[in-house]
């Protein structure tokens, strides 16, 4: 039987079953420990470490070898694997270690940059400049096996639910509704353009149309948009689509991924059916469309209470047409003023001018911003809408704009849970949002513009609202949010041309831009498409939730950092003027860099 020149057992999987058996090794020097007559290098690969041992028994020129490695060297160790004699419970291979017979330095290394360590304290942007030697880094390598595992239960369940994986384009048509595209200009054709897809979202629709009635993806997309700890500009979707469905359908099957997902990659039960709260309800409760359920501090709308108060902090935003809400934090009293200040210019950043709040002290004393400008039965009914106790804290944004009060306090509730230590590691509090607004106002575009896209069905009973009524128009349309993060959305879609074209309409389309933007899909719709909805998810957020995680940096390879640069290759970068003349691009003088 042929054997290969690296006929070799992984380093971390190598137990006491395995004693007495002559083997080879690969890898990288973690560390050497020279104790005179007595050498220990620990190697490490993907799948953990190992420790090679040479002694009195070791051949001289082995010995010498092992006497010039350094740490990241690459190496090759062939040998017989031994009990050790002194044991490293903190190891799983920590009871056994290789007595090396021969050894070879395949590739020496300068010292790096930063200790290649498990959860090394590094600065992130010398980690991305150097992310190959991150990625050695035995937690970022489970990371991305981690997430190597997450896409296999992906294409599993999928495939045994009948659905088919279908590639769809990399480079399509721009359709500016949304985010910014990414534009690659095309040299066959010179001044046209052709855009990366934000979502293979028009392709699966006309997929159904073609009658592959289950389409599933795992996909690249791209949008040009700011980005923060959840944001990439090139991300990767879990993407679905299903024909002769409903809301219910999508749910349906989308529940039982995750719970298997969550079973087979962390061994942990997910209970299903999944909580569902209306996007209204989600509001009013939580501030937010993606609450996080792991703790309490609901808002409550004491708006009610104070309309009519002298207090015009509190009755001028609910006479123009806005909202006083508050939170109530159990045992928050035991937050120093310093501490609540810190709150006030927190809720600020999300547009607020200030927070009120009282403390209710454990000795009944009560402390408050507000309370001298309220009449006693005022303060009454806000404690007892709080159900206050000894000990509690009330925090209270009033605003003119609802939008910016369920910023405000949907932000403050999740930092007041941080604060007060209320989020348990390891809890998985899912959640279905649905029936969103089908439309919002852009304050840029000065316009409506579709919430989620322009393709989503309206509610059946607010189909005639489409043109008439907005605000009140809802969308079939679901989130699956996680612990205060979406995990992905979608919706039912339009499936008609008639009611397409009413939704352009709605949207400010003229039936010529419409057509020029999105004729092939209206064009497609007169040739019977089923009924047909979906989903996608972002499979880095996914991976970040199942790691524990706070940034989906750590879970993609070679990740982008604030400004949609890579650190690493230093892209983007400027090209010869060579291959913009052959693209027919033309710079504005060199972005007048130059």
């Amino acid at each position: 039987m042929k054997t290969t020149m690296f006929n070799r057992k992984y380093c971390g999987k190598l137990r006491t079953t395995d004693i007495g058996q002559e083997m080879t090794v690969c890898g990288w020097a973690a560390k050497r420990r020279d104790l005179g007559q007595l050498i220990f290098i620990d190697l490490r690969d993907r799948t953990g470490v190992l420790q090679l041992a040479f002694d009195d028994n070791t051949d001289k020129a082995v010995f010498e070898t092992a006497s010039a490695v350094r740490g990241e060297f690459v190496l090759k160790a062939r040998g017989i694997l031994r009990e050790r004699a002194a044991k490293n419970p903190e190891l799983p291979t920590g009871d056994v270690e290789l007595e090396v017979t021969t050894l070879e330095i395949l590739a020496k290394s300068e010292t790096p940059p930063f200790e290649i360590t498990e959860n090394s304290d590094v600065n992130d942007a010398l980690r991305l400049k150097y992310r190959y030697l991150d990625l050695r880094r035995p937690d970022m390598q489970r990371y991305i096996a981690l997430r190597h595992r997450a896409v296999k239960v992906v294409r599993d369940y999928f495939d045994e639910n009948g659905f088919l994986e279908i590639e769809t384009p990399i480079l399509t048509k721009s359709t500016p509704e949304g985010a910014r595209d990414y534009l690659v200009p095309s040299r066959v054709h010179p001044g046209k353009f052709y855009a990366l897809p934000q979502s293979p979202q028009q392709y699966k629709q006309l997929l159904m149309l073609a009658g592959f009635d289950r389409y599933m993806q795992i996909v690249r997309c791209f949008r040009d948009e700011d980005l923060r700890a959840d944001r990439q500009p090139e991300f990767t979707q879990i993407d679905l689509e299903m024909s002769f469905v409903d809301v219910e359908d999508v749910m349906e099957i989308n529940e039982g991924f995750v719970k298997r997902l969550w079973k087979e990659v962390l061994d942990v039960q997910i209970e299903t059916p999944i909580v569902r709260l209306t996007w209204r309800e989600a509001m009013d409760r939580f501030g937010s469309d993606k609450p996080d359920l792991r703790f309490g501090l609901e808002l409550c709308d004491i708006s009610a209470i104070v309309k009519s108060c002298e207090f015009k902090v509190f009755s001028e935003p609910v006479a123009n047409g806005g909202s006083v809400r508050m939170i109530y934090v159990p045992d928050g009293a035991s937050m120093p003023r310093k501490q609540i200040d810190t709150l006030v210019e927190f809720v600020k950043t999300y547009g607020a001018k200030g927070l009120a709040w009282t403390k209710l002290n454990e000795d009944g004393s009560v402390s408050s911003s507000y309370s001298k400008f309220l009449i006693e039965e005022e303060n009454e009914a806000i404690l007892k809408c709080a159900g206050a106790k000894p000990g509690g804290l009330i925090l209270i944004v009033a605003d003119a704009k609802d939008d910016v009060v369920f910023a405000s306090l949907g932000a403050l509730r999740c930092e007041c849970a941080k604060r007060m230590e209320l989020l348990k590691e390891g809890e998985y509090k899912f959640a279905w949002i649905t029936e969103f607004p089908l439309f919002e106002y852009s304050e840029e575009d000065e316009r409506y513009v579709a919430k989620h896209h322009p393709f989503t069905a309206p509610m059946d009973e607010d189909a005639d609202l489409l043109e008439t009524d907005k605000l009140n128009c809802r969308a079939k349309a679901y989130d699956l949010v996680l612990n205060g993060t979406e995990l992905g959305g979608g919706s039912i879609r339009i499936n008609t041309p008639e009611l397409q074209e009413k939704m352009f309409r709605a949207l400010g389309f003229t039936n010529e831009a419409a057509q020029a933007q999105f004729g092939h899909l209206i064009n497609a719709f007169k040739f019977g498409a089923p009924p047909h909805g979906g989903i996608a998810f972002g499979l880095d957020r996914i991976a970040m939730h199942l790691a524990g995680l706070s940034s989906i940096r750590d879970v993609i390879a070679f990740p982008k950092v604030q400004n949609a640069s890579e650190l690493m290759t230093g892209c983007p970068d400027v090209v010869d003027q060579s291959q913009l003349t052959e693209l027919g691009v033309q710079l504005a003088a060199r972005m007048e860099s130059e």
